[in-house]
């Protein structure tokens, strides 16, 4: 209570000390009433959903679109992504969604970035290109070439 009262005063006088660290996720989930093995179980069906199902292609997926699929709470569900993965929900998303994009900038040239785009759930090529360019470092073009002339490179030296 001393805490928050000075925390509160600090603010008002315009001397709150900012920091950067994040929050102690465990520590922000110590009363939430989820079990090891409940999690666990979360964990796989979340898994699940994403690899098996696919369901980040889903352009309009949400965590409540997730819950409803998995038939699970959603408020459980965030805690299980951010606990287990280190990450938030649309993080997470975003990280298979890349993922499935580099497969198939590589696997199939024939298919346009827009394409690509669209294919992994995409609605924004502003949101895909930024994404992507978080993630890998590079541009979906760039990382198209750059893995065309390592494949081709590595084809060379093969021969």
């Amino acid at each position: 209570m001393k805490r928050l009262l000075k925390q509160i005063v600090l603010k008002y006088i315009g001397e709150e000390k900012r920091t950067h660290a994040p929050l102690n996720s465990h520590e922000k989930y110590k009363k939430s009433g989820l079990t090891e093995s409940e999690a666990f179980y979360i964990r796989e069906k979340i898994k699940k959903a994403f690899e098996e199902d696919k369901i980040y292609r889903n352009n309009t997926i949400c965590l409540d679109e997730l819950s409803e699929h998995i038939q699970d709470n959603r408020y459980k569900i965030s805690q299980v992504i951010n606990m287990y993965f280190s990450k938030n929900f649309y993080s997470f998303l975003n990280d298979y969604r890349i993922e499935e994009a580099k497969h198939l900038l590589v696997s199939d040239s024939t298919l346009s970035v827009k394409a690509i785009m669209y294919e992994v759930g995409f609605n924004s090529k502003n949101s895909f290109y930024s994404a992507f360019k978080k993630i890998t470092g590079l541009s979906p073009n760039d990382y198209r070439s750059a893995a065309t002339m390592s494949f081709v490179q590595n084809e060379i030296q093969m021969a």
